[in-house]
């Protein structure tokens, strides 16, 4: 990471090449300072060292670690008053610090802007702090301080990418949320105004999240106060009254002096609250003022601060001394609901509104982390090292797996591989479809003594209920087919529910005595389409593979092969050719009742409706049935019960238990004992009349 540059060279720019994405290491710079003796010169190498680590540790992303090397470095560095060259580094590690706050998970940018102030405090014109302070202000929604300081850096260096880029968003995000832009002051550069800086400061504590953010924001309106008094008008907030301006006081704690403004009708609240800013690491404070005889008296209320006031002589500013305290000798703020409710200055109400959001967030006690590390550090013990050792394993694996991915070998596992993966996620869609087909045959309870409104209503329901399962299993059988585009279990299942929801529409119709001169058969006819295209696809499908698997009997299969090869032989599935041509055999013959029933189904249908061709699909049934192995007597009874039959029922035009029976003597149960020949296709094959069909039927 980089530091800040104090001057030119003789010859071009100087610049600095650290920064942690690329270039070579900074080293830390001491032109220019006094001649260091062997400690300074040995903490600068320590700290030098230090920094090139936590810059290493950034680029590997170990943001905590990082941060440890930083803050150590800048304890072997001397103050930023010290040296010009000691502001720079100084600076450059504290926008350091910055960064890695930026970059944790969640970020920290309450504490990454504190940092931004810190090195901006030993650098007034650091545009890289400015500019990481700025990328912070933005992620909080502070667009006015956001863009303020990409003005700064843009007033110093105008051909700044970044600043330019950044500055861009910032105005644009303000337009659309609606900010007042005063271009005039916004573009103004703002003199820089240094603090007075003390001489010898103490090392400060490691401040909570709540207390950096409340020194974050306190500073950045101090800074913004002291540099541009006129204050750029870039918050969205209509005519507000003139103010007073604000006083300047000067807050001593031991030989730390810092400035501070204050509204000109301050209260305690107030005055606190601007105390804590500048010192976030007390907890709790008392101001005293200096009287006429010398002694400090305490501030307990707002008189108090007015008679101290009255004290200042003309041309000099209000010093005010602060001492840690006990919080239970902390006075009581009578005024401080005034903090809260003031109407006569806006940046109050703003801070305050800022500090309670802050107050919600969550965050581990200092003191642990402190602990934590003190413990790592003079103990010796290391709990980062189980993380190196599996960084190098890591390493080690890659390489060592790297030639065997790469070769020529692998690649057939890889494809094996796949196409099992492919399988088994069209096998989840098409078991996933089934689920929808089962929970259409949600059965229909109806008591005795139910009226016949009654029954219509619950027929309805249970109707609506089954033609939206079965539409979800539809979807997920496509799924599958998708996933696996020779899948043909999925071409048949998707087949099957397509029959069964044509066959649903059709009962509902007849059972709720729908005008079918009237009725809208063309939904219907389409489905039993579709099914028979389907049912055609997977059967050809199924044929191929089989024909394949008959031509490669004598060799063994690629997937057995590579197993073999991996001496994985327990895997290998072996099936003696009597077996395959068995369950070939009952494969094709199940297939074939299948899409005779769907084909016998649609010729009852087109039957109904008066279409002529009723009777070809009926000799096609016909035909399916002898494929499938039905004897002739299950044919006759079939073929008997068609409603195209003068000695055929009235209503629907068949014997429902007539058709049950016939279907079980074909549907031999001795084929299932011998061997199932899909266990995937069993629940297609095992079809039961859904009880809501019989329902219909004798509404």
């Amino acid at each position: 990471m980089g530091k800040p540059s104090l001057k030119k060279k003789r010859g071009g720019a100087s610049k600095t090449s650290g920064e942690h994405h690329g270039g070579k290491p900074t080293t830390l710079d001491r032109s220019g300072s006094k001649v260091l003796d062997g400690d300074e010169t040995i903490f600068a190498e320590m700290a030098q060292e230090l920094r090139e680590e936590g810059n290493k540790l950034f680029q590997r992303r170990d943001y905590d670690r990082a941060l440890l090397n930083y803050e150590k470095a800048l304890k072997l560095l001397p103050s930023a008053a010290a040296s010009p060259a000691a502001a720079a580094d100084v600076a450059g590690l504290r926008s350091n610090l910055a960064a890695c706050y930026m970059q944790m998970a969640p970020p920290d940018h309450y504490r990454a802007v504190n940092e931004c102030n810190l090195a901006l405090d030993a650098a007034p014109r650091y545009g890289k702090a400015l500019l990481k302070r700025a990328r912070c202000f933005e992620a909080l929604g502070r667009l006015d301080l956001a863009a303020r300081d990409v003005d700064r850096v843009l007033a110093a260096e105008p051909g700044n990418l970044t600043a330019v880029d950044l500055g861009e968003r910032v105005r644009r995000s303000m337009v659309e949320k609606g900010f007042v832009v005063d271009e005039m002051a916004v573009m103004q550069t703002p003199e820089e105004v240094v603090a007075a800086a003390p001489k010898q400061q103490k090392p400060r504590k490691k401040k909570g999240r709540k207390a950096a953010a409340k020194a974050a924001a306190a500073a950045v309106e101090d800074e913004g106060q002291e540099g541009n008094p006129t204050r750029a008008a870039m918050e969205p907030a209509p005519a507000a009254p003139e103010e007073e301006p604000p006083r300047q006081v000067k807050l001593v704690f031991g030989e730390d002096i810092r400035w501070a403004q204050v509204p000109a009708s301050c209260g305690m609240a107030q005055l606190r609250e601007a105390v804590r800013g500048k010192f976030p690491g007390l907890k709790a404070v008392l101001v005293k003022y200096k009287d006429r005889e010398g002694d400090l008296v305490t501030i307990t209320n707002q008189d108090e601060l007015k008679w101290a006031e009255e004290l200042v002589d003309p041309g000099s500013s209000l010093r005010l001394y602060v001492t840690e305290a006990n919080p239970e000798h902390e006075p009581y703020l009578e005024d401080m609901s005034l903090v809260n409710n003031t109407s006569d200055n806006g940046s109050i109400r703003s801070n305050n509104r800022q500090d309670e959001d802050r107050s919600t967030v969550t965050c581990i006690d200092d003191w642990i982390v402190q602990f934590a590390r003190l413990f790592k550090n003079h103990v010796g013990v290391s709990s980062d090292e189980y993380l190196d050792l599996h960084e190098v394993s890591m390493k080690l694996y890659t390489e060592a797996i790297e030639d065997t991915i790469t070769c020529d070998e692998a690649q057939e596992v890889f494809q094996l591989a796949e196409g099992n993966f492919q399988e088994m996620a069209a096998l989840a869609f098409f078991q996933w479809g089934n689920v929808h087909m089962s929970r259409a045959r949600k059965r229909l309870l109806l008591p005795e003594d139910s009226t016949k409104e009654l029954v219509l209503e619950k027929v309805k329901e249970a109707y609506e209920w089954a033609k939206e399962e079965y539409s979800k299993a539809g979807k997920t059988y496509e799924e599958a087919v998708r996933a696996k585009p020779d899948f043909f279990e999925g071409f048949l299942a998707l087949a099957h529910q397509q029959f069964e929801q044509a066959k649903l529409s059709w009962y509902y119709a007849v059972g709720s005595n729908a005008d079918l001169d009237t009725w809208p058969s063309s939904e219907v006819l389409e489905l039993f389409n579709r099914a028979e295209d389907n049912m055609e696809k997977g059967t050809e499908m199924w044929e191929e593979i089989e024909e394949q698997r008959l031509k490669n009997r004598s060799k063994p299969s690629q997937e057995n092969a590579v197993l073999e090869k991996m001496g994985m032989e327990e895997y290998i599935k072996d099936v003696s050719t009597d077996d395959a041509a068995e369950r070939a055999s009952n494969m094709r013959s199940q297939i074939n009742i299948l899409w005779g029933m769907l084909l016998y189904e649609r010729s009852v249908v087109e039957f109904k409706l008066g279409l002529p061709m009723w009777e070809d699909c009926l000799m096609a049934a016909i035909e399916k049935f002898k494929l499938g192995g039905a004897s002739a007597t299950n044919i006759a009874v079939l073929v008997k019960n068609h409603c195209a039959n003068e000695t055929a029922q009235d209503g629907l035009g068949f014997n429902v238990d007539e058709i049950v029976q016939a279907w079980n003597e074909m549907y031999d149960i001795k084929r299932w004992l011998r061997g199932v020949p899909s266990f995937r296709l069993e629940p297609l094959f095992r079809r039961r009349v859904p009880q809501l069909h019989t329902a219909l039927e004798h509404i």
